[in-house]
């Protein structure tokens, strides 16, 4: 019987995003001359034995905390307020050295000042810090946020940054990712499920929860906008399928389904790395980590899924007394066990 799926898939992640930092910006052949012979099997262990993590784990943690912080019932007015602290308080953090993306900086920057969240956002950017932190939405208790409340919390908390519709639903399909797993959904059914998830919430605006945001040049109305985000992430389960029709364990994965810069493509290839080794997460972690895109959010997020799927068992022992923030994982998780 799998258990602790919570804290497989929050430890995961940070195993995961632990492993794809030194990798990240490096190419796939000098990362095997570094790893040899095909990547990273194992935690890297800093200063003090202890494996550093990146902003992605930062984030993910800020998320997590401000939904503890809000409690349910969750609703925009009720978590903006814990999720822009948290986001600032993270920009302002000394440890926020770890290579931030520049929307994330800009965005919280205007968040600091005050300013409503609809005007600091960056609505053009479709990064991957939309959904590299989304993590914690997917595992919130069914008793806490029904399919559409957590479909709005994991949109919301990728708007407060990226305003961008692709942006929002790679947020809400990796929560939904997340959530299936959890829930014991066979990774052979995943890209299905995702795909009719997708279908659903294809013209669904959550004005609730956004606002005006879908006020952009070049859109007439709400469902327009939302629809252009799922269709891009529709496109990337495409190739994602297409790759798993035909699986080659040992080709790059960002050659199939993106580099993983673009949250669409961070889904997917996280996807990918997770469902060429379903039952084998630290083969999972291995195959992100050499990958010529973005290695760490790329393996951060199929740490998450793996963990989800697995439960906190199937990770090495060891490696939970070596992550930072083990402390803060380790309470995230035992809020939602």
């Amino acid at each position: 019987m799998v258990t602790r799926r919570v804290s497989g898939s929050l430890f995961g992640l940070a195993y995961g995003d632990a492993m794809g930092a030194p990798t990240e910006f490096l190419r796939v052949r000098e990362i095997l001359e570094r790893y040899p012979p095909d990547g990273p099997r194992e935690l890297p262990l800093g200063r003090g034995g202890v494996a550093l993590v990146t902003d992605d784990t930062q984030m993910a943690l800020a998320v997590g905390e401000a939904l503890l912080e809000a409690g349910p019932p969750f609703s925009a007015a009720r978590v903006e307020g814990p999720l822009r602290r948290a986001f600032v308080d993270w920009l302002n953090s000394r440890d926020n050295n770890r290579a931030p993306g520049n929307t994330c900086l800009e965005a919280c920057n205007g968040l600091a000042t005050g300013v409503p969240w609809v005007r600091a956002t960056v609505k053009s950017s479709k990064g991957c810090g939309a959904n590299m932190r989304v993590t914690p939405v997917g595992l919130l208790p069914a008793s806490q946020a029904d399919e559409q409340k957590r479909a709005g919390l994991a949109q919301f908390q990728a708007a407060l940054t990226h305003g961008h519709p692709t942006g929002l639903a790679a947020a809400d399909l990796t929560a939904r990712a997340v959530t299936e797993l959890v829930d014991g959904c066979a990774p052979a059914e995943l890209s299905r499920r995702l795909r009719e998830y997708a279908s659903g919430g294809r013209e669904t605006y959550h004005a609730d929860w956004l606002g005006d945001l879908w006020q952009q040049p070049g859109v007439s109305d709400p469902s327009e906008f939302i629809a252009r985000g799922w269709d891009e992430c529709v496109g990337v389960l495409d190739q994602l399928d297409a790759a798993l029709a035909h699986p080659e364990r040992e080709s790059d994965p960002c050659l199939a389904t993106g580099a993983g810069w673009v949250a669409e493509e961070a889904l997917a290839t996280a996807l990918l790395c997770f469902l060429l080794y379903p039952d084998q997460p630290v083969e999972a972690l291995r195959r992100a980590a050499a990958t010529s895109g973005d290695s760490d959010s790329i393996a951060a997020l199929a740490g998450a899924f793996a963990g989800a799927y697995l439960g906190m068992d199937a990770w090495p022992a060891a490696w939970s007394e070596r992550i930072e923030y083990r402390e803060r994982l380790t309470r995230l998780a035992a809020a939602w066990e």
